[in-house]
C-alpha cells in the first residue's frame, strides 16, 4: 500500500490552468506536507493572465507572496530557481519520491518523455522516472495531436500517472471551484493523502 507522502514537488508549467496548482498547494500545506515549488517562466505568466497573482523571480519572494495570496504557513513552503542545481528535487539521495506537474505543458510533457533535462523542472521529473517515485502530470491542451498522445502513452509506460485536467459533472458543480476541485481530488487521492472532502460516485 502507498504510504501518505510527508514532502513532495508540485511545479508548475506554461499551460492553462493555474488554479488547478493553486488548489493542490493551498490543500496540501493545509496537511502540512513539505512542498518543493517550482514555477517556470511561462507558468508565472499564465499566473499573472488567469489570477492576476505576480510572482517575482526571487524564491524567498514567491513563498512569501503565495503564503498571503492562499492564506496558508509559509513554514512548509520551499521555491527555487530554475537553475538551482542544488535544490533538493535535482537529487535522488535527497529522497523525495513524489513530484505532481500541475498543469503541465505539451512542451514540458514532451521534453520530460524523451530525457530532456534543461531546468529543475525537467530534471526533478526525471529523478522521479529513473528513483521509480511518483510522477504525477497534469495535462492541459485540445485537442490532442498525435505527438501529444505519443508522449503520454511513453510516460505512461515509464509509470508516470496522467490525469488530464478533464472535470466531470457527475457531482453536479455549481461554482468554478467544484470543477477544480474535481481534478484536484483526483491528484490528492493518487498521492494517498488524506482526502475527506471528495466527490465520490455513488455517495
Amino acid at each position: 500500500m502507498k504510504q501518505m507522502p510527508q514532502q513532495l514537488i508540485i511545479a508548475m508549467t506554461g499551460a492553462s490552468g493555474a488554479a488547478y496548482g493553486l488548489r493542490l498547494i493551498e490543500r496540501l500545506a493545509a496537511q502540512q506536507m513539505r512542498l518543493h515549488l517550482l514555477f517556470s517562466d511561462a507558468a508565472r505568466i499564465v499566473l499573472q493572465q488567469e489570477t492576476a497573482l505576480s510572482l517575482p523571480d526571487e524564491p524567498a519572494e514567491q513563498v512569501a507572496i503565495l503564503a498571503r495570496h492562499l492564506d496558508i504557513d509559509a513554514a512548509g513552503l520551499h521555491a527555487y530557481a530554475l537553475r538551482d542545481w542544488f535544490s533538493p528535487a535535482a537529487s535522488g539521495s535527497a529522497r523525495i519520491r513524489h513530484m505532481v506537474i500541475a498543469p503541465c505543458s505539451m512542451g514540458t510533457l514532451a521534453r520530460i518523455a524523451h530525457g530532456m533535462s534543461d531546468n529543475l523542472i525537467e530534471r526533478a521529473a526525471d529523478v522521479q522516472i529513473k528513483e521509480r517515485g511518483q510522477l504525477i502530470v497534469v495535462p492541459r491542451e485540445t485537442p490532442l495531436s498525435a505527438i501529444h498522445l505519443e508522449n503520454m502513452l511513453t510516460l505512461s509506460r515509464m509509470g508516470a500517472d496522467i490525469i488530464p485536467a478533464m472535470p466531470g459533472y457527475y457531482h453536479r458543480p455549481q461554482r468554478i471551484e467544484e470543477l477544480i476541485d474535481f481534478i484536484v481530488d483526483r491528484i490528492i487521492d493518487h498521492l494517498n493523502a488524506d482526502n475527506p472532502e471528495a466527490a465520490r460516485w455513488g455517495a
